[in-house]
């Protein structure tokens, strides 16, 4: 089983400004612990980016930049997006297909739009995932804390069975790449 780590639009622009999401500086960390070991062990690495003209996501802008303190390898792959789904109308299911990949070990930003979105459709696409539960995060909202939002979905993902695949959610340090 082949295995690759997707990082979602862990962007300055989105994770930057004041308020910052939860827990950024350690969801950063975190993120580079586990791109790092990806590295060691020849997996390969995506960062996902989102884009939209005259945003502060407006491709290669300082926004549409890695946030701050995420470390990148000249051998990872960037892929660029324009809705919460990593795979609509980009290259990503063909670059995860060229590698053979089945298992995907997920990360990023926002955890109930863009990981949420990306997860259930690498589900439908038949690939295993694994969340990790404290490498993810968002921005606290009306109806919930970022907090309270993560721990949802931690919770709820690896219920959704009627895909077919497996969806995990496990923290850093329980984490087997």
């Amino acid at each position: 089983m082949s295995t690759a780590v997707i990082v979602i639009d862990m962007q300055q622009g989105l994770v930057a400004p004041m308020p910052q999401p939860y827990q950024i500086a350690e969801v950063i960390k975190h993120i580079n612990q586990v791109t790092e070991e990806a590295r060691q062990k020849k997996i390969p690495v995506f960062f996902v980016h989102h884009e939209s003209p005259e945003s502060i996501v407006e491709y290669e802008s300082s926004g549409w930049q890695l946030a701050e303190g995420l470390k990148q390898s000249k051998d990872d792959k960037i892929i660029r997006k324009t809705t919460p789904d990593s795979f609509l109308h980009t290259s990503l299911e063909a670059e995860l297909k060229s590698l053979g990949a089945t298992k995907l070990v997920i990360t990023g930003y926002a955890t109930e739009f863009c990981v949420d979105t990306t997860i259930r459709r690498a589900a439908g696409l038949g690939y295993d995932i694994t969340l990790v539960a404290d490498a993810h995060t968002t921005h606290d909202k009306e109806h919930a804390s970022a907090e309270k939002i993560r721990a949802h979905h931690n919770a709820t993902l690896p219920n959704i069975t009627s895909f077919g695949s497996q969806i995990t959610a496990v923290s850093l340090s329980e984490l087997t790449l």
